[in-house]
């Protein structure tokens, strides 16, 4: 001993021991003597000159004793789970909390460290249950200061009595011989196991009645469970089962739909189908409203049931007359939002096309693609997402005449189109196929095709009748002598007879009804046509009622019902001016086009008086609407030089 003291003196650098412990502290005293036995007479710290290697080393056997203790604790810990994390300040190198002290072995710095973090910990946290010493058995139960449940209290009361009576050291002690650690434990992890057991009995027992006082629900995550100090560990052993079932709940009530209040008026407690009786008698304003007071009532009122009356009495909702909704995949609230705007003419205007010369273009619609003529040829572009505007690049081009298209449809995939040059053109949308025939000695001003049958008007005074099958193009059925120009055709609904619309030069009626089959004269509609008042644009709306337009300046309803020598409505150009195209939505709304300014007009069929009016082209580049087509959000005009849309739902 003096020769390393010696030999350390004269060097000048410290000892082993001196470099762990510095002298102004002296190293933490142990509660078991080198003999074993606990309450003998403790020993003094080691001289700081002495040196790691003049220490007594423990006998051979100790090491394989120990090793084994541990491994019989570590089995018996990972049967009853995984222990908890170590508040801050608790001791305990060996194994989980509720053994005994440090180690044997442990090195003077980390005891220094641990003393250190158990002193802050006491004065921050004086007036908590859940001291941070190493005896306690479960998760501190009061080391954060948080409010606990009663079950939690009792685990770690239960643990730290299981841990004292193993054997278990108090905050600041350890040491002690390496077999005496490993019994202490064995018997600390009993104790907790005990503990453990005897917590998780007793919260079974009170967990209805838990739940019902507190009215907390028992967190479905275990995870959260484990990362609070203030729940007790018997909570995660033995309640897996009730967390599932509460998860489960918790996903089926994120599923479900917001249910009835429980607590309300008793008009809401009624049953689902009278509720909608008496809700279906509310104007949109009162739904509005209704909607408003909570989230069931504002699912229910989004019940297409209780807008369907409304959306039949809007203008143009996607429901014709007789109640067929044309638009089924539109919930029908919004059609009613973007009829309002209709109503009050709140629109959006922009150019959806240009070309640098004068034309007489014509258009139809299908789908999300928009087939317009451009001289001879027809061009089909497709709408972006928005429907307000075109894609530059047309998806296909459709040519055969040598002269401007005059007019065309779309039936049965096919493109019917007539032309200056006498011909009829037919066109498969999807392929290249295209077959033209001569039709007429003039130029075909009209043609329509139903049920694969076509027919055409022309100015040479006649209207012919042709069948669309394959192997019969070009063969003409009938020959119809109409003794004046063909402005217009329109074939019936039910394929039983077309109705012709001429320039009225004769002392006939312009408006003529034809047998489909024989080519006969059924009857003529009217007979206070004034001379010069051609019929430019007509179309059957049912069976039985049709509209027409012209040169009289005037939109006439036809009911083939009450009298075919009367209109039973018109409206009147205010302007006076001719009307080139209508369109109707098949309930209230009518659109015309007028020759002058390229004015676009709305009509509600149930008022006499124009609704709203849409000049398009200013003075210098005045133009008729040759053509309008509008689908419930949007409105197009063919004009001479450009493809006019009016945005009615994003005004």
């Amino acid at each position: 001993m003096n020769a390393s003291c010696a030999s350390c003196t004269r060097s000048g650098r410290p000892g082993a021991w001196e470099g762990a412990y510095p002298r102004s502290r002296p190293a933490p005293r142990s509660r078991s003597t080198a003999s074993g036995v606990r309450g003998g007479p403790r020993p003094r710290p080691a001289p700081p000159h002495v040196t790691r290697s003049d220490m007594v080393s423990p006998p051979p056997g100790a090491a394989a004793a120990a090793a084994a203790a541990v491994a019989a604790a570590a089995r018996a810990w990972l049967r009853v789970g995984p222990a908890p994390r170590p508040l801050m300040g608790s001791q305990g190198g060996l194994g989980p909390p509720g053994n005994g002290g440090p180690g044997e072995g442990e090195s003077g710095e980390t005891r220094k460290l641990q003393e250190g973090r158990a002193a802050r910990g006491k004065r921050r946290k004086g007036k908590g249950k859940g001291k941070a010493g190493a005896g306690q058995g479960g998760r501190g139960s009061g080391a954060e200061g948080k409010t606990q449940p009663p079950q939690a209290k009792e685990a770690a009361g239960l643990g730290a009595e299981a841990g004292e009576r193993a054997g278990l050291g108090k905050l600041g002690e350890g040491g002690g011989s390496v077999e005496e650690g490993a019994r202490r434990i064995v018997r600390g992890d009993e104790g907790s196991a005990g503990a453990r057991k005897e917590a998780k009995g007793r919260y079974d027992g009170k967990k209805e009645e838990w739940r019902v006082r507190t009215g907390q629900r028992e967190d479905a995550r275990p995870a959260r469970a484990q990362g609070r100090g203030c729940q007790a560990w018997g909570r995660l052993a033995g309640t897996g089962a009730a967390m599932a079932a509460a998860a489960a709940e918790e996903e089926a009530g994120a599923r479900e739909p917001a249910g009835r209040p429980a607590a309300g008026p008793a008009l809401l407690r009624l049953p689902e189908e009278l509720l909608l009786l008496i809700c279906s008698y509310l104007d949109m304003q009162a739904l509005g409203r209704l909607a408003q007071v909570c989230r069931w009532l504002r699912r229910f009122t989004n019940c297409d049931l209780l807008w369907r009356r409304i959306a039949r009495a809007s203008l143009n909702s996607g429901f014709t007359r007789l109640g067929t909704d044309l638009m089924a995949s539109v919930p029908v609230k919004e059609r009613v939002k973007v009829s309002q705007n209709w109503r009050l003419g709140r629109c959006r205007e922009g150019i959806l096309l240009k070309w640098k010369c004068s034309q007489m273009p014509w258009m139809q619609l299908e789908g999300d693609s928009l087939y317009i003529s451009q001289a001879n040829f027809i061009l089909a572009y497709q709408f972006r997402p928005d429907g307000a505007s075109l894609n530059r690049r047309p998806l296909g081009v459709f040519a055969g005449h040598d002269e401007d298209v005059c007019h065309f449809v779309l039936a049965n995939s096919h493109i019917i189109s007539a032309g200056g040059d006498g011909k009829i053109g037919i066109h498969k949308i999807h392929s290249t196929f295209t077959v033209k025939y001569s039709a007429h000695e003039q130029e075909v001003n009209c043609v329509d095709c139903k049920g694969g049958i076509i027919v055409s008007g022309s100015r040479d005074r006649t209207a012919k009748v042709w069948p669309l099958a394959s192997g019969r193009l070009g063969q003409c059925l009938h020959t119809i002598q109409t003794e004046d120009r063909v402005w217009s055709i329109a074939i019936s609904p039910l394929h039983s007879s077309f109705v012709t619309g001429t320039a009225c030069c004769g002392h006939f009626s312009p408006l003529r009804i034809w047998d489909l089959n024989s080519g006969q004269l059924m009857t003529h509609l009217g007979g206070d046509f004034p001379p010069g008042a051609g019929v430019l644009d007509v179309m059957y709306e049912s069976p039985s009622t049709l509209l027409s337009c012209g040169y009289d300046t005037y939109v006439r309803y036809w009911d083939l019902r009450a009298s075919v020598r009367k209109c039973v409505m018109e409206w009147e150009e205010p302007h006076d001016s001719t009307l080139y195209c209508l369109q109707t939505d098949g309930n209230h709304l009518l659109a015309t086009g007028s020759s002058y300014y390229g004015v676009v007009r709305l009509w509600d069929r149930r008022q006499r008086a124009c609704l709203h009016a849409f000049p398009l082209t200013s003075t210098p580049l005045s133009s008729p609407v040759y053509c309008l087509r509008f689908t419930t959000r949007h409105l197009y005009a063919a004009l001479s030089y450009n493809l006019h849309g009016l945005d009615f739902q994003t005004p």
